[in-house]
């Protein structure tokens, strides 16, 4: 009983700092993370609000992965998809429209750094405590296991990365929206980091922390 109240709190928290980190990345004008970078392109093409889209599309993987590696839904994929777009646009109407704040360029490096440290940390949280992943941190596994292992989880994370934001530039450009509040210095490093980054945090600081006593 003890374990699973500490695999709950630690799935929360992880559900929290990829909440932040997305709102980061926004607010850095870097660019986003690479699945915030799709969702963005394709929402700003349609005119639909970015938390509306996000949930949409998170519906749309989460069937898939319903019928390709079941056990990686659960209560934290719920929270994921429902919670994540909606605090990040929550995060981003606070400083932007009630602050009315315009973040200087130290000030947006603070929040590139927070935003991919936040996010990674955040998905090796409520990857080790197997309560449900978000729909999108399931495609890595599943072509992991697809591939049987040829294709690690890393290289997967990259590779899947890397066409997101394809897709959302191209909608970004198409839309001719100002493209590089999407996508940056901080997109490409997010793409290249993230699958390494969340390894290095599950070995070394989720796991470790899940199995103490």
């Amino acid at each position: 009983m003890k374990k699973n109240g500490k695999r709950f709190w630690m799935m929360l928290l992880g559900i929290a700092l990829i909440s932040v980190a997305v709102g980061c990345y926004r607010l850095s004008e870097f660019g986003v993370d690479a699945f915030t970078c799709m969702n963005l392109g394709i929402s700003g093409f349609l005119g639909m609000s970015f938390g509306n889209w996000q949930l949409f599309v998170n519906i749309v993987i989460l069937i898939v992965v319903f019928f390709t590696m079941r056990s990686g839904i659960g209560l934290g994929t719920i929270v994921n998809m429902v919670a994540v777009g909606y605090i990040a646009d929550f995060i981003c109407w606070i400083v932007w429209d009630q602050l009315a704040m315009t973040p200087g360029l130290l000030l947006r490096i603070i929040f590139l750094i927070i935003g991919t440290l936040f996010a990674t940390l955040g998905v090796a949280f409520y990857i080790v405590v197997d309560m449900g992943i978000a729909p999108y941190d399931n495609v890595a596994p599943i072509i992991e296991k697809l591939t049987r292992g040829k294709l690690p989880f890393a290289k997967a994370r990259v590779a899947t990365d890397i066409i997101c934001v394809i897709i959302g530039v191209g909608f970004c450009l198409i839309a001719n929206d100002d493209l590089w509040k999407i996508v940056g210095i901080g997109t490409i490093l997010n793409a290249f980091l993230t699958g390494p980054f969340i390894q290095f945090f599950r070995v070394h600081i989720t796991e470790p922390l899940l199995n103490k006593d």
